[in-house]
C-alpha cells in the first residue's frame, strides 16, 4: 500500500484545493483528457488524497481564523481603550491623532471628521469625533471565554442532565421519596 502521494496526486490536490473542480485538477496534474473526469472523481475517494485535502483545509483555516489568544487580545484592546489615547494637545489646542502607533485601535468603532467655518466662511476648523466599542461588552466576552460566570448568572440558562445510578433497593426507595417531594433529612430518615 502506498503511503505517499505521487507528484501527479499532489498536483491534483493543490489544484483541486485551489479551484474545487476535480476534472480541471486532473487535467492540470497531467492526467489524460479522456479520463480526467473519472480520475478526478476517483481521486477524491482515495484516503491519502482525502487526508491531504483535509490537511490543506486545516492549514487555510488555521491561517485565516483568529486563535483564542488573538480574540482575547482584540477584546482586551477594546476593554483598555480610552478616548484620551487618541487626543493630543498642542499650542493651538487639542486634536485627535490616530495612526499606526496609536494604542488600542481595535476599540475604534467610528471616526467622523467635519470642517466648520466661521460666519464669514473663513477660518476652517477640523472637528473629529470618535466612538469606541463598548468596553463593558468586551469585558463580558472575555469573562465568558474564561468561564468566569457561574451557571446561575442572570440571563444564562443551562440544560443539565444528571444520571443517577441506583444499585440497591434502599437507594431506589430513597430516590423515589426525594422525587416525591421529601426534602429534609428528618423526612428522609423516617423520624417524624
Amino acid at each position: 500500500m502506498r503511503t505517499r502521494l505521487s507528484q501527479k496526486q499532489e498536483t491534483f490536490c493543490l489544484e483541486y484545493f485551489r479551484n474545487g473542480n476535480a476534472t480541471e485538477a486532473a487535467l492540470v496534474a497531467k492526467y489524460s483528457p479522456h479520463t480526467a473526469a473519472f480520475i478526478g472523481s476517483e481521486n477524491l475517494n482515495k484516503p491519502l488524497i482525502a487526508a491531504r485535502l483535509a490537511e490543506l483545509r486545516k492549514r487555510a483555516e488555521d491561517a485565516s481564523i483568529m486563535s483564542v489568544v488573538e480574540r482575547k487580545a482584540r477584546l482586551s484592546e477594546i476593554a483598555r481603550a480610552r478616548v484620551t489615547d487618541y487626543q493630543e494637545s498642542g499650542a493651538d489646542g487639542g486634536y485627535i491623532s490616530i495612526g499606526k502607533e496609536s494604542p488600542n485601535t481595535a476599540a475604534l468603532s467610528e471616526i467622523v471628521s467635519t470642517t466648520k467655518y466661521d460666519e464669514n466662511g473663513a477660518s476652517p476648523t477640523l472637528i473629529t469625533r470618535i466612538r469606541l466599542h463598548n468596553p463593558v461588552q468586551a469585558i463580558a466576552e472575555l469573562n465568558k471565554m474564561e468561564k468566569l460566570y457561574s451557571p446561575e448568572s442572570p440571563g444564562e440558562t443551562h440544560n443539565t442532565q444528571i444520571n443517577i445510578v441506583v444499585d440497591s433497593p434502599a437507594a431506589q426507595s430513597l430516590l423515589q421519596r426525594v422525587l416525591n417531594g421529601e426534602r429534609t433529612q428528618q423526612e428522609l430518615s423516617g423520624a417524624h
